[in-house]
C-alpha cells in the first residue's frame, strides 16, 4: 500500500508536471532547435528532464530519511551538482570541460562516502578481490560514474529511448532490491521507473517535449550510483552490484562503448556531437524513433526479467543468461547491419 502511494504520486506528479513546465517553455521560446546533427525536425521545448530530476531527489530524500534509512548526502548533492550544470548548459551551452569538471566533482562526492569497490563479481570465475590494487578499485568506480553520466546523455538522441531504458532499469532496481532485501534501492528504482513513465507519454513519438542534458545526465549519474547505494545498505551482495548495474543499462553501455572505440580509431573528437551511435544508423536508415526505442526497451526488460531469474535461482544458470544476454547484444547488430545495407541500397 505505501509503494503504491509513493509510485502513483509520483508518477502523477511528473506527468502533470511536464505538461506544465512544456506550456511555460513555449511562453519562454526554450526550443531545441533542429541542426544537421538532429533527429527531430521541428523546434521542440526541451528540459523536461527537470521535473523528473525534482520529483526523484525529493521523493529519494524522503524515503531513505524517514522510511528506508540509507540515505546518500553525497548522493543528493552529486546528482544535484549533475542536474544544475545540465540545467544550465540547456539553457546556454556550456563548454564540456567546465560540464567533465563537475561530473568528476560529483563522482569524487559518491566514492567518499559510500566507498570505492574492493571486489567485485566476476561471470564464472566468482568474487574478485583488488587487494592491494585497492587504488584500481576507486579508478575503476570514479570512470564507470562519469562515463555512465556522459553515455547516457549521448544515448539521448531519439524520442523516447532515454525514457524507456529509465523504465526498464528502475524495474530492474526494484526488483533487485526487493529480491536482496533492500528496501531504500527498491523503493528509488520504483521511483525512477513511475517518473519515467510519466515523462514518457510526452516524449513517446512524436515527442511533444525533450528531456535535455538535465534529465539524461541525471539519469546516467543515478544508475551509475545505485550500486554503491545499494552495497551501502547491505553489504553482503555488494560484489555482485557492479555487474548488475552495467546489466540493467547493457544496451546504452554496449552502444556507447562500441561507438567510442570505433570513433577513437577514426582519430575523430569523440567528445564532440554526432549520429554514429547504433540506434541513429537505424533511424538514419529509416526505422521510426518508436521502433528504435521500443527495440530497445523491450530487449532491456527481457534482460531485466532473465537477470533476476538468474540471481534468484543461484546463478544455476548461467549459461542460459549470457546466452540471452548475446544473443540480443547479436540482434542489435544484425538490426543495424541490416538497417544500414538499406540505406545503402536507397531503398
Amino acid at each position: 500500500m505505501f509503494e503504491t502511494i509513493i509510485f502513483s504520486t509520483v508518477f502523477l506528479l511528473t506527468y502533470f508536471g511536464v505538461e506544465i513546465f512544456r506550456r511555460w517553455s513555449l511562453r519562454k521560446n526554450l526550443f531545441d532547435v533542429p541542426n544537421e546533427r538532429s533527429s527531430h525536425k521541428t523546434p521542440t521545448p526541451r528540459g523536461g528532464g527537470v521535473v523528473i530530476v525534482l520529483v526523484c531527489l525529493i521523493f529519494y530524500a524522503l524515503n531513505a530519511l524517514f522510511y528506508g534509512g540509507n540515505f546518500a548526502w553525497s548522493y543528493l548533492v552529486g546528482a544535484t551538482l549533475i542536474a544544475v550544470v545540465s540545467w544550465l548548459d540547456d539553457l546556454y551551452s556550456i563548454s564540456f570541460v567546465w560540464r567533465l569538471l563537475i561530473h568528476c566533482l560529483a563522482a569524487g562526492l559518491v566514492i567518499f562516502e559510500p566507498g570505492f569497490w574492493t571486489e567485485i563479481y566476476l561471470p564464472f570465475f566468482g568474487n574478485t578481490e583488488f587487494g592491494f590494487f585497492q587504488f584500481f578499485g576507486s579508478i575503476l568506480a570514479f570512470s564507470w560514474i562519469v562515463w555512465l553520466t556522459n553515455a547516457y546523455n549521448f544515448m539521448d538522441g531519439i524520442d523516447g529511448i532515454a525514457g524507456v531504458q529509465a523504465l526498464a532499469a528502475g524495474i530492474g532496481w526494484f526488483l533487485v532490491g526487493s529480491l536482496f532485501g533492500l528496501d531504500t534501492t527498491a523503493i528509488y528504482g520504483g521511483i525512477l521507473a513511475f517518473s519515467a513513465i510519466g515523462f514518457l507519454i510526452h516524449n513517446w513519438q512524436p515527442a511533444k517535449i525533450f528531456m535535455g542534458d538535465v534529465g539524461s545526465a541525471f539519469l546516467g549519474f543515478t544508475f551509475a550510483c545505485l550500486p554503491f547505494l545499494a552495497r551501502n545498505e547491505n553489504a553482503a551482495n555488494g560484489a555482485i552490484m557492479p555487474l548488475i548495474a552495467i546489466l540493467l543499462v547493457w544496451f546504452f553501455v554496449f552502444d556507447s562503448v562500441f561507438t567510442f572505440i570505433r570513433r577513437l580509431l577514426k582519430k575523430q573528437k569523440v567528445w564532440t556531437a554526432h549520429r554514429e551511435h547504433l540506434y541513429q544508423k537505424m533511424v538514419i536508415a529509416g526505422r521510426t524513433h518508436a521502433f528504435v526505442a521500443g527495440l530497445y526497451g523491450i530487449l532491456s526488460l527481457i534482460l531485466v526479467i532473465s537477470l533476476i531469474f538468474w540471481l534468484k535461482f543461484d546463478r544455476n544458470y548461467s549459461l542460459i543468461f549470457w546466452l540471452i544476454w548475446f544473443i540480443e547484444t547479436i540482434v542489435i547488430f544484425f538490426l543495424t547491419f541490416i538497417s544500414k545495407n538499406v540505406d545503402e541500397r536507397g531503398e
